[in-house]
């Protein structure tokens, strides 16, 4: 395994046409236009005080990051870095994101135990779902081919919401609630986080951040298996992002990306790479863009004050 330090690539930041915008536009508005090519920024100034976490990335190039503070839905142009709060949050967390083939954007409701999906053209919130009563933190999302599934942080579950024809979003009372079993061990912290699917789509890899591990999650049952990694071990793991056979998965702490080389089934991995900036400050999440990932940082050892800054970073992949 090698490291790396990827230096992000000279560009003008937009953080003051960035404010001039917010100022003069309305608390919802439209999302910002990416349309066009050339060079993307590599940094992306964040509102003030606005706590991000998740982020999803439109194949467009329009970025859309969640609130830990109110659960607004912010929308930036890789592009220019200009961007708006497109959804007003519902005053609970937006943790994870995850836009689906319709643009929709499915959120996880953190703490609230709930979910909802978003249409970001309009900020309307087209279902909302009450994922548990139970204890709860709704964490992450991945929206695959039938159904959206997230992961709740204080318990050893799933939830899937099952895609209808046209992918319509299913009733309330569709929502299904599927028990991790297997090898999984529940170890009453910060267990469950991020997910996604095994490069074959026949499974679900999900990141339990107490114990450092991915796990292999057969839908259909919830047995859980250990990924083979060698003795590999991923300490402060986060959110994740599979590309082909590769699996990144951030290690929030440690401002670091590890990058895995997975068999096509995500049974076995090999650790091939590690993958870091400057810039990190406590990454949380990550989405990709042409041949960059774009990662929020969540700075949580830093106090969070209406006006504490917050940015996103792109590293080269």
């Amino acid at each position: 395994m090698t490291g790396r330090t990827v230096a992000r690539s000279s560009a003008v930041g937009a953080f003051a046409a960035l404010l001039l915008f917010s100022v003069a536009s309305p608390a919802v508005a439209s999302p910002p236009s990416s349309a066009g090519g050339g060079a993307v920024e590599s940094i992306i100034d964040l509102p003030d005080g606005f706590q991000p976490e998740g982020i999803a990335i439109a194949p467009g190039g329009t970025a859309y990051f969640g609130s830990l503070a109110d659960g607004d839905i912010y929308a930036a142009d890789l592009r220019t870095g200009e961007g708006a709060v497109v959804s007003a949050g519902p005053g609970t967390p937006s943790v994870g994101l995850d836009l689906d083939a319709r643009g929709r954007l499915f959120v996880s409701g953190g703490p609230a135990g709930d979910a909802r999906v978003i249409d970001p053209a309009t900020g309307d919130v087209l279902a909302s779902y009450q994922l548990t009563s139970g204890s709860a933190f709704i964490n992450d999302v991945i929206v695959t081919r039938d159904a959206a599934w997230f992961t709740n942080s204080f318990a050893g579950e799933l939830y899937r919401l099952p895609l209808g024809p046209g992918g319509a979003l299913p009733d309330p009372s569709e929502v299904e609630t599927v028990t991790l079993g297997g090898d999984w061990v529940q170890q009453g912290g910060f267990d469950a986080n991020g997910i996604v699917e095994t490069p074959d789509h026949r499974a679900l890899l999900v990141m339990q951040s107490s114990t450092a591990t991915v796990y292999r999650v057969d839908p259909a049952t919830g047995d859980a298996t250990a990924v083979d990694l060698g003795g590999a071990s991923l300490p402060n793991g986060d959110g994740m992002l599979v590309i082909g056979r590769t699996l990144y998965v951030v290690q929030n702490q440690l401002n670091r990306v590890a990058e895995i080389r997975l068999d096509p089934a995500g049974t076995t991995g090999e650790v091939v790479d590690t993958l870091t900036s400057p810039d990190f400050d406590v990454p949380t999440t990550v989405d990709s863009f042409g041949d960059g990932l774009y990662l929020p940082n969540a700075r949580f050892g830093t106090p969070p004050t209406p006006s504490t800054s917050y940015q996103a970073v792109r590293i080269d992949r």
